[in-house]
């Protein structure tokens, strides 16, 4: 088996569980407010915008033997570039304030997924930020474009506050299978190691991303009651 099944395979059941948040079974019901769409977004920009530098850290930190990793992380550098200008120009066409999404805080588990990925790269081994690479762009290509429509339907929002979703599931999918040759090239059995333990962190922590936006009737208060 090459190394990119392999991690399909060892991370089936984080993906399954990702898939299970609250909000996504809601979203693709139709079941999506205005609420959890800018909730959504103002997460979405507070670890995209981290996505070029994180890029770049793990570049730096690549020993010179995986120096062909390097470059095609140069090329991922060059694709992602200003990706968080669409996402608030996407927060502007549904009427929250851009500026006000820029200026604050992220919640607190795209925080400790942030916090994660640079420690990652630091304390652990650089190649690690594959698996953040792999949760994000698999994911993206299982409910982005679909998420968009129905999202837009169901809230009757203009297609200039889909830009980021729109955009991102067909250009994953080129993106995935750019990632596919890359990861079949990865030998080193503890590299190989690294990725997929990343990549079951990343899926948990994305996932508590979803787990923390506002539900369109919000069942996690129903449940307390």
């Amino acid at each position: 088996m090459d190394f990119f099944n392999q991690l399909q395979s060892a991370t089936e059941f984080e993906r399954r569980e990702f898939l299970k948040a609250p909000v996504i079974q809601q979203t693709m019901e139709g079941m999506v407010t205005v609420e959890t769409y800018r909730a959504f977004l103002a997460e979405a920009y507070h670890h995209v915008k981290h996505t070029v530098p994180l890029l770049m850290s793990c570049g730096g930190r690549l020993p010179e033997r995986l120096n062909w990793l390097r470059t095609a992380v140069a090329e991922y550098i060059s694709e992602e570039i200003g990706h968080e200008e669409w996402i608030l120009n996407d927060i502007t066409a549904t009427g929250m304030d851009a500026e006000a999404v820029r200026n604050g805080q992220p919640g607190l588990a795209t925080e400790l997924m942030v916090a994660y990925a640079y420690d990652t790269i630091q304390r652990n081994n650089p190649v690690g930020l594959f698996g953040m690479v792999y949760v994000l762009e698999s994911t993206s290509i299982a409910l982005a474009t679909r998420v968009a429509e129905i999202t837009r339907s169901a809230l009757g929002l203009p297609k200039e506050a889909f830009t980021y979703l729109a955009s991102h599931g067909s250009l994953d999918l080129e993106h995935m299978k750019f990632f596919e040759r890359l990861m079949n090239r990865i030998e080193d059995d503890d590299n190989r190691q690294c990725i997929i333990h990343a990549a079951k962190t990343f899926y948990h922590l994305y996932g508590d991303i979803f787990r923390s936006l506002p539900l369109a009737a919000d069942t996690r208060q129903q449940e307390a009651v």
